[in-house]
This record gives structure tokens, C-alpha cells and sequence, in this order.
């Protein structure tokens, strides 16, 4: 499937997760947050350190999420992304994006081991989402 095929897959769906949402507007993962709400699109911060961010609930693992999401989109470092991906398959999330710099070095081969579809290595959700600050 084409990288076009794949975002369009990953956003036709309805409610996200942001894996690595921070309160830090600095950081991309409040930016990636802030680019689905913008686009009027329910979504969910993740991450244990956090309690809300941007006036939403932050919830500290998928597992502990109020409802089931289409997609997650995973702003970590990469050994943490490894956990994320066994987190999501685990939670019967099946599409993920992983932000450019989050992803593992052996990525490819452990999507498809979880039997997941995952976007990594190039596009960003931000220009997708047409972000703005």
C-alpha cells in the first residue's frame, strides 16, 4: 500500500491516541495533539508522566483508554515505541503512526510480526493535518 493509501486508511477513522502528548507546547507531542483537535478529531493524550494535556485527560497507557481508537499516533523515543506497538496490539489497535524519529530500527519486520499497519519513516502528521500554531 502507497504512503497516501496508508494516511488516508489512518484518518478516515474516528478517535486517535498520542502516545508521548506532552503539556509542553514546545514539544511535538503536544503539537500532534493539538493538530487533531484542531481538525475538530477526538483525541486522547497518552502518557503516564501527564494528567491532562490541553485541557484533555491524559491516560497513562493504551490499555487504560475510556473507549477504542482507530489509530495511534506515537511521538517516543524509539526503544520506547518498541513497547508502544506491543501496547497497541495488545489492545486490538491495528494502525499506527509513528512521528519521523520514533521509529525502531527493525520497525518494518515488528508490525507486521503484530500484524499491525504503520506508517513510519517520512510523512508527518502535522503537515498532513495541515498544523498550524
Amino acid at each position: 500500500m502507497t504512503d497516501q493509501k496508508l494516511i488516508e486508511t489512518f484518518l478516515a477513522g474516528d478517535g486517535f491516541a498520542v502516545v508521548g502528548a506532552s503539556s509542553d507546547r514546545d514539544k511535538y507531542g503536544n503539537k500532534v495533539l493539538r493538530a487533531y483537535l484542531q481538525n475538530d478529531r477526538k483525541a486522547y493524550p497518552v502518557n503516564p508522566k501527564e494528567t491532562e494535556v490541553e485541557g484533555v485527560p491524559c491516560f497513562p497507557d493504551l490499555a487504560s483508554l475510556p473507549q477504542p481508537v482507530h489509530g495511534v499516533s506515537i511521538i517516543t523515543p524509539p526503544k520506547v515505541t518498541e513497547s508502544v506497538l506491543e501496547q497497541a496490539a495488545a489492545a486490538g489497535i491495528r494502525r499506527v503512526w509513528m512521528q519521523p524519529g520514533a521509529e525502531p530500527a527493525d520497525w518494518r519486520q515488528r508490525v507486521d510480526e503484530l500484524g499491525l499497519t504503520a506508517i513510519g519513516g517520512g510523512p508527518c502528521v502535522l503537515v498532513t493535518l495541515r498544523y498550524r500554531e
